[in-house]
């Protein structure tokens, strides 16, 4: 050890040993504790949401490709694959941080949530990860034989990583409901830890993400196809660009159909809930729920739900018009005008979902008319599926490209949204209604845990 350094430690506990050691806050300036943990977190979910995504769909596309001697596809899955073994670290590198940030700045709670899900996370969880990592690097360097095994056994392990996380993600969220609040447990109780992750909210959230991070990827392809296109110097290399544009935006909007539908059984899960401003000690506070749909609370932070709802519709409107300019590349233009027809009735709907008369003339009307929203892309979808068959790949228009592109962004923005929201909802909490863990940075520890205790040749 380094003398200064052990001189700085002896300094610590001669200062422990008279009682004085009373450690403060830490607070980060200028973007303020919530704002930095909130960003480093987000940056992290970025990379580990493409992480999940493409390894679950590299191994799916080197099969199919490897069955139907498809070259692009094993392309693609290699692209895939390549890009989580060189991003991989980047996106660990951040969600170590942010667990350095949550020891520094929420220690109480950091220790309550490790001491009650112990045996799940960490152990279970990083076990988990172990094993991904390993078979991950055994994909990367595979055998056709093995491949689509070994990928779905990674596959398999990272999703359960997810299920771990948002279990504890969602205990936070929800506190153990209304008038039933768990605050930790001890290293034996697995009862009450599998209770506090399983939930309804647990479970449609797993649901959600799963099909989130298989479809916000899938567009995230399709932009990067978009753009690297315009760079592409070979034809086979354009064709290999057009056609994966193509893939994501079918990939990606298949598993956006679902999204709708699991994300308001997450809001209905956090309305079971049953909590009342009665429930919570903060006056002016009320419900998760009330936080995420604007009552209960001024801040403009409250209406992020309908700002979601928003960029929801965003991307059922972009993929659907990607898929009818889409269809153009069909030597007879087949299958344009049922994906018009279709598309324009998706996109009416959903944007009178989200407009201020969605309420008339009955509130349910809204949600009508969301669900001929998802129906009109599902024909839309159909049509552009039997037409593809017949596309030549090659030379996509500028708008087209742009489409692509814009729909990369508009889901990195949704899914960013997603996670923000979800975790506002529990302001002014870190574990909802628990007093003694809130949102403002805590004291690590107190000077009366440090003084020694009284006796013989003690100091009281």
């Amino acid at each position: 050890m380094f003398p200064g350094a052990a001189n700085v430690l002896a300094l610590i506990l001669q200062e422990g040993a008279r009682g004085s050691f009373d450690l403060p806050s830490i607070q980060f300036p200028y973007l303020g504790t919530r704002a930095f943990v909130g960003i480093v977190v987000l940056i992290h979910m970025f990379f580990a949401q493409l992480f999940i995504g493409y390894i679950i769909g590299s191994p799916i596309l080197q099969a199919w490709g490897v069955r139907k001697g498809n070259e692009r596809m094993q392309r693609l899955s290699r692209a895939l694959d390549r890009f989580n073994v060189l991003t991989f670290s980047t996106g660990a590198t951040f969600a170590g941080l942010f667990l350095v940030l949550l020891v520094g700045f929420y220690p109480r709670v950091t220790a309550a949530l490790f001491t009650h899900f112990f045996w799940f996370f960490p152990v279970m969880a990083m076990t988990a990860m172990v094993f991904t990592l390993y078979l991950l690097y055994v994909y990367h360097y595979r055998t056709h034989r093995r491949s689509l095994v070994i990928g779905l056994g990674a596959a398999f392990f990272i999703l359960v990583w997810q299920t771990i996380l948002t279990g504890v993600d969602t205990f936070m969220v929800t506190g153990g409901g209304a008038g039933a609040v768990q605050s930790g447990g001890d290293l034996n109780n697995l009862g009450s830890a599998l209770g506090g992750l399983i939930s309804p909210l647990s479970v449609s959230l797993d649901l959600h993400r799963t099909f989130g991070n298989l479809s916000w990827p899938a567009f995230a392809v399709a932009g990067w196809a978009g753009l690297r296109y315009r760079r592409a110097k070979r034809s086979e290399d354009r064709a290999f660009y057009d056609w994966a544009g193509s893939m994501g935006v079918l990939w990606g909007t298949v598993f956006l159909l679902f999204q709708p539908f699991v994300g308001f059984l997450n809001v209905l899960s956090l309305k079971s809930l049953g909590y009342t401003p009665g429930n919570v000690s903060i006056p002016g506070n009320s419900g998760p729920y009330d936080r995420m749909v604007g009552a209960g609370s001024d801040t403009w932070t409250s209406h992020l739900l309908y700002i979601n709802l928003l960029m929801v519709v965003a991307l059922f409107v972009l993929s659907n018009a990607a898929m009818y300019m889409g269809a153009a590349r069909h030597p007879e233009r087949r299958g344009r005008r049922p994906i018009q027809v279709f598309g324009l009735i998706a996109a009416v709907a959903g944007l009178y979902s989200v407009s201020p008369v969605a309420g008339l003339p009955v509130f349910w009307v809204r949600y009508v008319a969301m669900l001929v929203m998802v129906v009109g892309t599902v024909g839309a979808l159909v049509a552009y599926v039997r037409a593809q068959r017949g596309f030549s790949y090659g030379s996509p228009g500028g708008g087209y490209r742009a489409v692509l592109v814009l729909l990369g962004i508009a889901a990195v923005a949704v899914t960013m949204n997603m996670g923000y929201m979800k975790s506002n909802s529990r302001a002014p909490y870190t574990i909802y209604g628990q007093d003694k863990y809130q949102v403002s940075p805590e004291r690590p520890f107190k000077e009366s845990v440090l003084q020694p205790r009284s006796g013989p040749g003690k100091t009281p």
